[in-house]
């Protein structure tokens, strides 16, 4: 897991290395362990490496091949690497490194363009043919590692963070209005290839981009997530999926616990998710396993931590475990330090429980596993069951189309009101209603529950949960590894019918099944549960002085991307049942949030 980076010129310029060394500053956090430079011709490459496998200096990045001219940069962790590399050994291919980055240049060397369909893991990488000056680049099929980038006649600029892209200085920071109808509707969510400003975007998950020294460039999706049943497995039962989903499982979390020459822990919030990863690393034989708990003080009714259940998993499993208490004080005081290494403003409250988690983490480990993924892909959020309700003759009825047994239970706020919200120069037609209805209505797509999960899992977590945890946890150079986003898993469960997802008791039906006798029932039958972060639940007291403050200040008012009317009214009344979002956010912390985000990252 590391930082990358890189500038390539098209003009017959050669790169600055001083706008270089500005990108890699950004990108400390991510890679504390070694700083790399290579530049050649028209372009430079830089990286900075959390060392996780081959601790050598030999897997030091840039890595340069000079026998087969290549020249990679590379963020991210290939859990088949060992295979590859005695496939590859076999052909001819010979290794000056112990590590996955070297798997990654014989492979593209072998196999070209196509070699990322041979790579089982997480990633983000470029590699410069030193022949031509062409790059490839390319991101893993679920969009776990991110990938930023600028293009315009003259260059081509890419970075980890959208932190280290801006200090390259001359991208456009105009706002996007296509990502600004995002941001304020679809929950924060801006998928890719769009961002926050006109001059940024990001590599599309399961994507590659090939680009040649005159600046010509194509684009090549190399994985599409089919939900539709499998012919050969329509016999199968209840008991058969609940196996083979257990084993799939399994054999994620092992590859994802034997991969690293250093110790790997999990992140225990006391869900049913995290829980099972414990449990199903205990069945695979792990001993001495480290897990780590987060809480906050209650406020009034309002409990602070799910400490009573995470500790019932360690009782029974015997972790080392490391449980820690955060003054409520504390999630104010440094939410600005979280905003600061977002790379994208991201309103989900957990982000600074996961920062000041991740924080205390880094001292013990540098790898933990972490249970994103599994609501997306097995149905564990409440608004699952309403859509699916909806869809099934209720609410709009069975004539209405997909978008309409969406919306209303996930938009923060329909297309009239973002125009209220917002200037009129970022009016427009309803982007985010147009994106999801073109996701929704994609081919290879059974029932309507599996084309919103598809959705789900390839598009809106990317950009929500998967960003957040990466960002978080990186501010602090600790790996987040993500066994139910693992894509062999992603696969199987996309072709299982929607009633062992949803079952009689709500979501994750067969991940509770399977969790059924591996971890304490109390676990299992809770309601699925968040973060509890009494601090930011309440608009009200400090959390609101704070967000007046910044949509009042002379620099909001300035940049005019909010109506102050809207503001006006969301202050005078944030807790009432308007001003909350459908997930039950707040539409005044959405603003305030991504005014915040603003004025640290662009003044």
């Amino acid at each position: 897991m590391c930082g990358i980076c890189g500038d390539y010129h098209f003009d017959g310029s050669k790169p600055d290395l001083n706008v270089l060394d500005s990108m890699l500053q950004k990108l400390e956090r991510r890679g504390p362990d070694n700083k790399g430079v290579f530049h050649e011709g028209p372009m430079a490459l830089g990286h900075r490496r959390l060392s996780i496998i081959d601790l050598s200096e030999r897997s030091n990045q840039p890595m340069v091949d000079n026998e087969l001219q290549l020249a990679l940069v590379f963020n991210g962790t290939i859990y088949n690497y060992p295979e590859l590399r005695k496939e590859l050994t076999g052909k001819g291919y010979r290794f000056f490194s112990d590590g996955d980055s070297e798997v990654i240049i014989k492979a593209y060397a072998h196999w070209g363009e196509q070699c990322v369909e041979r790579l089982h893991g997480m990633f983000a990488f470029a590699i410069v043919d030193l022949r031509d000056y062409s790059l490839f680049a390319a991101r893993d099929r679920l969009g776990i590692k991110p990938l930023y980038y600028s293009l315009d006649d003259n260059r081509f600029v890419f970075a980890s963070n959208m932190q280290a892209l801006l200090a390259a200085g001359h991208i456009n920071t105009d706002i996007n209005p296509v990502g600004l109808h995002h941001q304020l509707t679809l929950h924060a969510v801006i998928p890719a290839p769009d961002t926050i400003f006109d001059g940024v975007k990001k590599l599309a998950p399961g994507t590659t981009i090939k680009i040649d020294a005159n600046g010509g460039m194509q684009y090549n999706r190399y994985w599409h997530l089919k939900a539709s049943r499998d012919p050969d497995k329509s016999d199968w039962s209840e008991a058969d999926w609940t196996e083979a989903i257990h084993d799939s499982l399994l054999d994620a979390v092992k590859k994802r616990i034997s991969i690293a020459d250093v110790p790997v822990g999990v992140l225990l919030s006391g869900g049913l998710d995290s829980s099972l990863l414990v449990a199903l690393l205990a069945e695979a034989g792990v001993n001495d396993l480290y897990t780590f708990s987060i809480g906050f003080n209650d406020i009034g009714d309002e409990q602070g931590s799910e400490f009573e259940f995470s500790d019932q998993v360690v009782a029974r499993y015997g972790t080392r475990h490391h449980k820690y208490m955060i003054p409520n004080h504390a999630v104010l005081d440094r939410l600005p330090e979280a905003i600061t290494h977002m790379s994208e403003p991201m309103v989900g409250q957990d982000a600074v429980a996961f920062y000041l988690l991740s924080e205390k983490v880094a001292k013990e480990v540098k790898v933990v596993q972490s249970g994103q993924g599994a609501d997306e892909v097995f149905a564990g959020y409440f608004w699952y069951p309403q859509m699916v309700e909806s869809a099934s003759g209720n609410g709009v009825g069975k004539n209405g189309t997909e978008l309409d047994h969406f919306a209303p239970y996930y938009f923060d706020r329909h297309h009239d009101e973002f125009l209220q919200a917002v200037n009129k120069r970022y009016h427009g037609k309803d982007h985010t209603s147009e994106l999801v209805s073109n996701l929704l209505t994609a081919p290879y797509a059974d029932d309507f529950l599996d084309k919103v999960l598809r959705m789900d899992t390839t598009t809106l977590i990317v950009d929500d949960p998967v960003k957040r945890v990466d960002n978080m946890t990186m501010a602090w150079g600790l790996e987040a590894r993500v066994p139910f986003l693992d894509h062999q898993l992603v696969e199987l469960a996309a072709q299982m019918p929607s009633h062992y997802k949803i079952g009689r008791h709500g979501g994750k039906h067969v991940l509770k099944t399977i969790a059924r006798g591996k971890i304490p029932d109390a676990v299992i039958d809770r309601p699925k549960g968040y973060f509890p972060m009494p601090a930011l639940k309440y608009v009200r007291g400090e959390f609101l002085d704070m967000m007046s403050d910044v949509l009042t200040s002379q620099r909001c008012r300035e940049r005019g991307v909010f109506e102050p009317a809207y503001i006006q009214r969301l202050l005078k009344n944030p807790e009432s049942e308007e001003n909350m979002t459908r997930l039950k956010g707040s539409k005044l912390w959405h603003m305030a949030l991504l005014e915040m985000w603003l004025q640290t990252h662009i003044g």
